[in-house]
């Protein structure tokens, strides 16, 4: 199985491609990204991600030079290539090429990269996940999927470094998104999660959740919620693309979680389902 890569035109096992010494993703991270993962070369909710990475080069003044039906193009011809029948496809846009200087390059050009991997979607399914609380010390642009992720990656550490899986930022008491994920928790029958804000990344798979929550009339609210709220919860949901939705054991070396198995079940099915369906089953 290989990992395939794809910069500017030139496609090459990913461990060969060579991206430019200018590219300004190595000096500032400026850039966005975005990531899908499916099943017989079909891509689960493409058009969600892809239409989330135009919104976020929007908002960072990135002009793409590419429109969406041309970069769902080129993924499907990408994916002929790929000898895996599971994969994740990977992403990401710079603002372009050009000596460092923090002000936008006038003529540079934007690059694009493209990774894919073989990655089985179901080899965690029925784990639940340790959690580890940090401060959430992040600016204020997290509703933009950027490449400059510093933040997430010494949170993610420090969850990995505490014998956990995913750390949680909580910002003035209260929670707002994972390291790479979004969070909610059931309680008392009700879906709560993190509203809509520059605080948080307008996650695709927490859209399906509270989707399927609708759809099966789980009340569902959208509100700030405590760190002590989310350690009293029926139960803990993870949600990201790779994640599918996981549900959780121990929050800060503590447990949590596990007192609502049916309600949380059923909305991970549904998920899957969802999943099957789209990739061809």
């Amino acid at each position: 199985m290989i990992n395939l890569g794809y910069y500017n035109g030139r496609i090459a096992p990913l461990e060969e491609l060579l991206i430019p010494a200018n590219d300004r993703s190595n000096y500032y991270g400026d850039g966005v990204y975005d990531v899908v993962y499916g099943r017989r070369r079909r891509m689960f909710a493409l058009d969600e991600h892809v239409a989330r990475f135009f919104n976020s080069c929007a908002m960072l003044k990135i002009k793409p030079g590419i429109a969406p039906e041309e970069l769902k193009t080129l993924f499907a011809s990408l994916l002929e290539k790929l000898d895996s029948d599971e994969f994740c496809l990977y992403w990401h846009m710079s603002r372009g090429t050009a000596l460092r200087g923090h002000a936008f390059p006038e003529k540079a050009a934007p690059n694009l990269l493209v990774t894919l991997r073989p990655h089985h979607m179901f080899d965690t399914a029925s784990k639940r996940l340790k959690l580890l609380s940090v401060e959430d010390n992040r600016y204020y642009y997290c509703n933009i999927k950027t490449i400059n992720l510093i933040p997430n990656v010494l949170a993610a550490e420090a969850a990995r470094e505490a014998g956990c899986d995913e750390a949680v930022f909580v910002r003035n008491g209260y929670v707002t998104e994972g390291s790479h994920s979004n969070i909610a928790i059931l309680q008392n029958g009700v879906f709560v999660t993190a509203p809509l804000t520059n605080l948080i990344l307008p996650g695709v798979t927490r859209a399906h959740f509270i989707a399927i929550c609708r759809e099966k009339q789980i009340p569902v609210e959208e509100r700030a919620f405590s760190l002590a709220e989310m350690e009293a919860a029926d139960e803990i949901l993870v949600m990201a693309s790779s994640l599918q939705g996981a549900a959780v054991c121990e929050l800060n070396g503590k447990p949590a979680g596990g007192r609502a198995p049916a309600l949380y079940e059923t909305l991970r099915a549904a998920y899957r389902q969802k999943f099957c369906r789209e990739t061809g089953e």
